[in-house]
């Protein structure tokens, strides 16, 4: 499965001009809410608590722009709480950005 992490930039640099600083600031900020959105969806330990997390993250990936992790959170907030497949497919998703 193919990721574009320039498509992340792209959405940020259309926000917030040609500022290379400011974007790697808002691509930090989006990775370490991704791997906290994660964290909660992996420790939760029911399925709103599941599915909670995962459309949580499922807004966070539309609100930069990242396309393939908001279809990878919607498929986990439609799995079973705890679905150890999706959440590793989400872990990969996240690293490759």
């Amino acid at each position: 499965m193919a990721y574009d992490p320039g498509a992340i930039d792209a959405t940020l640099a259309a926000a917030v001009g040609d500022e290379p600083g400011l974007i790697a600031e808002l691509r930090e900020a989006f990775l370490d809410s991704a791997k906290r959105s994660l964290k909660l969806l992996a420790t939760a330990d029911d399925p709103e608590s599941w599915r909670g997390a995962a459309l949580r993250l499922k807004g966070l990936a539309a609100s930069f722009g990242a396309v393939r992790l908001m279809a990878l959170a919607q498929e986990a907030a439609d799995a079973q709480a705890g679905d150890s497949g999706v959440l590793r497919k989400l872990q990969r998703a996240v690293e490759r950005l």
